[in-house]
Formats: C-alpha cells, sequence, structure tokens
C-alpha cells in the first residue's frame, strides 16, 4: 500500500446516509441512550470495515451476527429494524428487510418437520436480517424428544457459511440468553455484538405515553396524566411488566373506556360529540384499570380488537349524533 492510497471517510459516510438512520432512532425511541451509543459504535465499525475493504486491508465481510438482551418492550425489535438499514445502506446485505421470528415458526412437532421449517425461514431471509426473539426456547434439554436443537444446527451452519449474505439477532431476557449460550458454545462463538436494553424509568414511560397518544391522535388532561404517572407506578410493581408494550397496552385500555363513555353519553345525555371529545382521555378512561383496584391487568386485547371496537363505538356515536 502507497500513500496514494487513501479513502475519504466523510464521503463514504455522506455516501451511506447513515447518519439519517441514527438521528432517526434518536427520534424515534425514548431514552436508551447505552444502546444508542452501541448501534453508532457498530455502525462507525462497519464504516470503518467498509474503508478497509475498499483500500484491500481486508478480504472478507467480518462477521455480524448480533445478540439483544433485555426485558419485552425495550425496542430490541425497533433496533433491529434500524440495524437492518444501517447494514444495507453500508452494502452488507442486499435488501432492507427484517423477518421476525420465534421458536413456533422453526421448530416441528414431529420428525422431518423441523429442517424444511427451519430452511424456509432462512430463505425468505436470506439477503437480510433474521431476528428470532426468545431465542432461548430454541433449546429445550429437559425434553428428549424436542427437535429445537435441530433447528440450532441448521442456523448455525447457515450464519458460518452464509455470514456474508445473512445478519441473525438473537433476543431475549439477558439471563436466560446467557444460560443458552453456555449450553450452545457454537452459537456463543458465532456472535460477534452484544446490545444490552436497559428498562425504561418512569419519566421515560410518561414521554412514551405522550409520544404514542400523540401518534394515535389523542390527548390526555392534567388529570388523566396524573393518573397515568401513578399507573405506570402500580404496574412497574405487578408481574410480567413490560415497559413501552405495557402503556400501549394501557392506552389501548383507555381508548375503549372512552369509546364507550362517550357512546354512553350521548345515548343518556342526545348532546353531539366534538371532535375534542372524540380525542380526549380522561381521568376516568385511566382509573377504570384494575390496576388501581390492586388487580392485574391480563388478557391483553389485539390491537385489530381495540380498533374494532373503537370503530364501531364511533359509528354508534354518529348515528346517535344524526
Amino acid at each position: 500500500m502507497t500513500k496514494s492510497d487513501k479513502i475519504d471517510i466523510q464521503a463514504l459516510l455522506e455516501e451511506s446516509h447513515i447518519n439519517e438512520v441514527l438521528d432517526q432512532l434518536d427520534q424515534d425511541l425514548v431514552g436508551l441512550v447505552p444502546v444508542k451509543q452501541r448501534i453508532r459504535e457498530i455502525a462507525a465499525y462497519l464504516l470503518i470495515t467498509k474503508a478497509r475493504l475498499q483500500l484491500g486491508i481486508e478480504a472478507a465481510k467480518p462477521s455480524l451476527h448480533m445478540c439483544f438482551t433485555g426485558n419485552p418492550g425495550t425496542g430490541k425489535t425497533t433496533v433491529a429494524m434500524k440495524m437492518a438499514d444501517i447494514l444495507h445502506r453500508l452494502g452488507y446485505i442486499r435488501q432492507n428487510h427484517v423477518v421476525s421470528v420465534t421458536r413456533d415458526d422453526l421448530v416441528g412437532q414431529y420428525i422431518g418437520h423441523t429442517a424444511p421449517k427451519t430452511k424456509e425461514v432462512l430463505k425468505k431471509a436470506m439477503g437480510g436480517v433474521l431476528f428470532i426473539d426468545e431465542a432461548y426456547y430454541l433449546y429445550k434439554p429437559e425434553n428428549e424428544r424436542d427437535y429445537g436443537q435441530e433447528a440450532i444446527e441448521i442456523l448455525l451452519q447457515t450464519m458460518e457459511n452464509h455470514r456474508d449474505d445473512l445478519v441473525v439477532i438473537l433476543a431475549g431476557y439477558q439471563d436466560r440468553m446467557g444460560t443458552f449460550f453456555k449450553s450452545n458454545p457454537g452459537m456463543s462463538s458465532r456472535i460477534a455484538h452484544h446490545v444490552d436494553f436497559p428498562d425504561y424509568d418512569e419519566n421515560e414511560l410518561l414521554e412514551i405515553t405522550k409520544l404514542m397518544a400523540s401518534a394515535m391522535h389523542y390527548n390526555l388532561d392534567k388529570a388523566a396524566f396524573n393518573a397515568m404517572k401513578e399507573y405506570i407506578e402500580r404496574r412497574k410493581q405487578q408481574p410480567h411488566f413490560a415497559n413501552a408494550r405495557s402503556i400501549r397496552n394501557a392506552l389501548d385500555r383507555a381508548r375503549l373506556r372512552q369509546a364507550n363513555r362517550l357512546f354512553n353519553d350521548a345515548i343518556k345525555h342526545k348532546k353531539d360529540t366534538t371532535a375534542d371529545d372524540l380525542s380526549l382521555i380522561t381521568e376516568a378512561d385511566i382509573r377504570g384499570s384494575r390496576v388501581f383496584n390492586e388487580g392485574l391487568e391480563v388478557g391483553l386485547h389485539g390491537e385489530n380488537d381495540v380498533k374494532k371496537a373503537v370503530k364501531q363505538a364511533y359509528k354508534n356515536l354518529k348515528k346517535h349524533n344524526k
């Protein structure tokens, strides 16, 4: 290599537009400062490695398989999608797409079923990112007739042989992923980057509440916001708290209560309903939660169920307002 062998890193950065993705990550996710810093470090590594490849300092692309650890609702899936975008913009994968799966998508229930299922998923993910949530469920040593190990072996082979055309991201609880890697050292050795996702604190969860409500075109009045603050304090002390996911579930239920309240008011008082009424979530809508009665909110409604219920309630309101 001579002195003339040089590369403009700034030009490479501008050409890739990865700063746009990193800036969007900052905007889309509340908090998670250590996660964002880690992603920036990985992005910088990818950029410099690309420069080294272009100058012939490195001969092959590095292994880029990753592990995201943390509790549910901490942004792992969102960050995986941003990482796929970064990898694609820098030319490490052919397509900017993420195939998200769990054990059920990979492991069969009888002999000869697992290999075709796993290979079909890998075929769909090839050229992009395969995101395996709760990856430790692939390994169930207590069950001698479990076929998860077969899926793991196929994954290991593909992760090694197609490392230049597929990035695998494993995700799950930190302690369980640690146990999984101890039991599967071959998988552990193929993971190049580990990212730990911390839980959100209460202030961050309140900020997430504002952002989610705004995205759904709802407003919380001051009393409702204070009630939501108390809701978060109580809910965090209960089992199965899932960070941002629990906030979304709480808002979905509040939307159902709001729709029911407006529907009943329209029938009882025969009054018109304004756009502000349709957009406002009140303290009563929040405090209707069983969390305030020392109960645990279980049996989560799916987003589609919530949308259907709210849509139907608004249709009924329109009929009574005519």
